[in-house]
């Protein structure tokens, strides 16, 4: 575990509100520290907690004597709780007032203080209760708004990330046992068996495994911040008037003057428990006014960044994407309902049908056949969500759950494939040296855990964690 300085004072009993804020049936507030047991006694005078017993009892101002609430508080001893350390829970009314309240009385217990943001989840990390991996996935698992995202937050605050970081390292623990049994003992008869191609042995079964991880880390890192989907185009051809039909509210501004959106305006979405991000753009044009072409510059460069721009044009003109840098692009015809309604239809249904076809999915280097869209009829519009569904489950669905979203966790796993691959080289035929490496290797996967080399991260990662963490 870390021995650097602390981010919080160890010594206090802090308080928080865990639930959300507002209205609700039910709030929680946390302790942790050593003063809960008489945090608990100044709240409601005379009453006894057992630990991990829900106990119903009138909880009141400890400086009054004012009634607060009836609420149900669960008492939780060290070392059995998420933190380590004495810690009760109170679950009382979900009113303002009344977290108001309870939270003003436990500002006048002496040693108790208000918590920062995951200061809670500090003391879990100091105390061994857990890694910084799984404080990392924690933090996503309270930012994740998809199905998709709550399954590899989950995944990660889980340990599976710990867990397969540490299996790695106790199979280079073993290679590193061969070698370090053949320096040591090399004039011994039975050491000699124990050769470096049988160490190698394990580190390319090790090397196999860190690659199988870092495969999943583009997919992991995309699950976790979105897939980008720019609307782009000239102006007047439809972009803010899909982009409220997509969104199925009204987020961007439609008008018939050319170039009424002159900035980005993004929405989040979810296909399939997928993340999407959809981006309004300014219409791409040549212009004079100067705040129209920044406007047409952020465009240009936000559709260069993207996973997917969608290039609309007016049906009955098509325009050609010019987009350099661009990534896939879908070409999108607005306005169809201007065409005879059976063609669209017949269109509409020819393109789910080619969808349906597993063997005719979209592939993000396929050539795909423009979509036709009505934003006033609804035609075509389900059939554009279903491509864009389709190129985000392939871009973020890959072949096993990734293990890898963060940049620091594959930052870690390239530095010890980078090790190993050096053990592993011919040429590298000196025991110490290959022994070097392999000690580089598992000090790489050391970070992970945040055993060691973490400090300048740590208070970026607890910052992440709302009060209550």
């Amino acid at each position: 575990m870390v021995d650097a300085r602390p981010l919080f004072p160890r010594s206090d009993t802090i308080f928080a509100p865990a639930s959300g804020a507002g209205r609700a049936a039910i709030a929680v507030i946390r302790l942790s520290g050593p003063a809960c047991a008489s945090a608990l006694e100044a709240l409601a005078p005379g009453a006894r907690f057992a630990d991990r017993v829900a106990t119903l009892t009138a909880l009141r101002d400890p400086v009054t004597g004012e009634p607060l609430d009836s609420a149900l508080v669960i008492r939780f001893c060290a070392p059995r709780s998420f933190t380590g350390e004495e810690m009760a829970e109170l679950q009382a009314t979900g009113g303002r007032a009344v977290v108001a309240g309870i939270v003003g009385a436990l500002a006048k217990i002496p040693g108790l203080r208000p918590a920062e943001p995951g200061e809670f989840a500090w003391r879990a990390f100091e105390n061994g209760k857990l890694d910084l991996s799984e404080v990392e996935g924690l933090a996503d698992l309270v930012d994740a708004e998809t199905a998709a995202q709550r399954r590899q937050a989950l995944r990660v605050a889980g340990g599976a990330l710990s867990r397969e970081t540490e299996a790695i390292r106790a199979k280079l623990l073993e290679a590193m046992a061969i070698l370090e049994a053949q320096i040591d003992f090399s004039d011994v008869e039975d050491v000699d068996a124990l050769s470096l191609a049988t160490a190698r042995a394990v580190v390319a079964e090790v090397a196999r495994r860190i690659e199988a991880a870092l495969a999943g880390a583009a997919a992991g890192a995309r699950l976790r911040e979105g897939f980008v989907v720019v609307i782009a185009g000239p102006p007047n051809v439809g972009k803010s008037t899909l982009m409220n039909a997509l969104a199925r509210r009204d987020v961007s501004i439609v008008s018939p003057i050319p170039g009424a959106t002159r900035d980005l305006v993004e929405v989040s979405l979810e296909l399939r428990g997928y993340p999407v991000t959809l981006v309004d753009t300014a219409g791409i044009r040549e212009s004079e006014d100067p705040i129209e072409r920044e406007g047409v510059a952020r465009a240009r460069r936000r559709a260069e960044e993207a996973d997917l721009t969608l290039w609309l044009s007016e049906v009955a003109e098509p325009i050609e994407a010019r987009l350099p840098g661009a990534g896939p692009v879908i070409a999108v015809l607005t306005k169809a309902d201007l065409r005879p309604a059976r063609r669209v239809e017949r269109e509409s249904t020819a393109a789910a049908g080619r969808r349906d076809d597993p063997s005719r999915r979209p592939h993000l280097t396929a050539p795909r056949a423009p979509i036709a869209i009505s934003a006033l009829t609804g035609a075509g519009i389900d059939t554009l969500l279903d491509a864009v569904a389709d190129l985000a489950e392939e871009r973020m669905a890959g072949p096993a759950p990734a293990l890898i979203a963060l940049e620091r966790h594959r930052a870690a796993f390239a530095d010890a494939l980078g090790a190993l691959e050096r053990a592993l080289d011919p040429a590298r035929g000196e025991l110490e040296l290959v022994a070097e490496d392999l000690r580089l290797a598992a000090r790489a996967l050391q970070r992970i855990a945040g055993r060691i080399d973490v400090e300048d991260v740590l208070g970026d990662i607890f910052s992440r964690l709302c009060v209550g963490k």
